[in-house]
């Protein structure tokens, strides 16, 4: 007898953003269908899907590269019309352009920023839009993948932090926008630092993932499967007065940096 706690089974997911088997997106994949929910996957390119059809069996998988509006209208109408109304979608996209480098905050590209901001936020606000007819008004929530604070100014992390930052102000103006015609729900995880393929791509990215392991409470790194459980309570009936925020999982590290072995290193 399958523990349906989350009254998640047979609900319908869209998971966008599972790059392999160390992605937020795959991990969330695997605790929704072990709850029982039936999850499609969305993925960047057709060589992207390819890679990951072994890693989740009979989930179907569709392509979308979110920098086109017009890919974003035809995945959601192959969704409409091959698995019919979805009961949720999970946002877990970012990307950010470090190939030239680290450089200083005020030194940030054009062309960077502007590309961070439209793949890892204004994507989210594309979907929700292209999305919302097949949405369930009732019971419907969207959940996106921010992190633990955007008010720390980690010099390597650079501009991704304001953009974060656009994500985060972004949930909270769906909500309302959506509360006007529906009762959808939008809310965000917010990570510590995480051991993913994305991250390694961060400059000194290890460093800070080793001293943000220090700060925690209990002296070890937040799991991506604990941010996928996360996600899967947030995308369940079981959150359902939960709107419009974003739930830190952090390991109590933002209120440890003055820990003595921090402050003392031996």
């Amino acid at each position: 007898m399958t523990n349906d706690f989350l009254n998640l089974t047979d609900r319908r997911i869209v998971v966008f953003g599972m790059a392999n088997r160390k992605s937020v997106a795959a991990h969330v994949g695997q605790v929704l269908t072990e709850a029982g929910a039936q999850v499609i996957h969305v993925v960047r390119s057709e060589e992207r899907r390819e890679q990951i059809r072994k890693l989740v069996g009979d989930a179907p998988i569709h392509v979308c590269d979110v920098e086109h509006q017009d890919q974003i209208d035809r995945v959601r109408d192959e969704i409409a019309a091959q698995h019919g109304p979805i009961q949720g979608f999970v946002h877990s996209l970012a990307f950010a352009d470090y190939s030239a480098g680290w450089l200083p905050f005020h030194e940030t590209p054009r062309g960077a920023f502007l590309q961070a901001v439209d793949v890892s936020c204004f994507s989210f606000i594309a979907l929700a839009n292209a999305f919302r007819e097949l949405l369930d008004k009732e019971n419907g929530s969207v959940v996106t993948v921010s992190i633990s604070t955007t008010r720390m100014a980690a010099e390597n992390y650079g501009y991704m932090a304001p953009v974060k930052a656009a994500l985060d102000s972004s949930v909270c103006f769906l909500a309302k926008s959506f509360a006007k015609f529906s009762s959808i729900r939008f809310n965000s995880v917010c990570p510590g630092l995480l051991k993913t393929s994305a991250s390694a791509g961060i400059p000194g990215y290890v460093d800070s993932y080793l001293h943000a392991e220090k700060a925690t409470l209990r002296k070890r790194a937040v799991q991506t499967n604990e941010v996928a459980n996360a996600v899967a309570f947030l995308l369940s009936p079981r959150s359902s007065g939960i709107n419009a925020q974003g739930l830190v999982i952090d390991a109590g590290m933002s209120i440890n940096y003055f820990d003595e072995s921090l402050v003392q290193p031996t």
